[in-house]
């Protein structure tokens, strides 16, 4: 395990101990064994305590057991690395970084992300060309005059005069074939099964 190892833990500096130094003349193979023999005395019980109180979320007790190992060697050998030397420290260093996790979280929590179940639409214009198709073919089961009203108002968006003027018939006349129409395009719509 390298000791250069980056870890993003909240601390709150609760751990009782002085800041963080590097034992004078602790070179990186003493770096090294120290942790490999704390962690082969202590790294199972450390492990199993902060996973059960995080509940179960054994990346982050990971974690939070390296940052512990860490600051044991930065703290030097002022304990034994036998059980009764320095595990009530090391239970108390994790045991705080436990708390100062749950507070983080408490300020934070997580929010999972679901991107697998996420469907993002994608605007590719299949449904409008779809949709165009399906209106094309509805108008066929229209009558010629049922379509030229329909064209002159919604198509080409006129006024109801307008379309009077256009098709030379009264304006009366325009709004009730408008209204034929509309039926009748909602009748074909529901046959091919776009509107119910």
């Amino acid at each position: 395990m390298s000791t250069t190892q980056q870890t993003t833990v909240p601390t709150a500096g609760r751990t009782g101990s002085t800041p963080p130094q590097a034992p004078a003349g602790c070179a990186a193979a003493d770096a090294e064994r120290f942790v490999h023999e704390l962690y082969a005395e202590h790294g199972t019980a450390l492990l199993t305590y902060a996973a059960r109180r995080l509940d179960n979320d054994w990346h982050r007790a990971q974690d939070l057991v390296q940052e512990t190992a860490v600051r044991a060697w930065r703290r030097g050998p002022s304990h034994p690395l036998s059980a009764d030397g320095i595990r009530p420290w090391l239970f108390r260093v994790l045991r705080n970084l436990v708390i100062d996790e749950h507070r983080a979280r408490a300020v934070r929590p997580d929010v999972p992300h679901q991107l697998d179940d996420v469907v993002v639409p994608v605007g590719d214009g299949t449904d409008r060309v779809l949709t165009a198709q399906v209106v094309r073919e509805a108008l066929t089961d229209l009558t010629e005059q049922q379509r030229e009203v329909l064209h002159g108002m919604y198509f080409r968006g006129h006024s109801v005069n307008h379309v009077s003027h256009l098709l030379g018939i009264p304006p009366g006349t325009v709004k009730s074939r408008t209204f034929y129409a509309i039926r009748a395009l909602k009748r074909a719509l529901g046959a091919r099964g776009v509107l119910s």
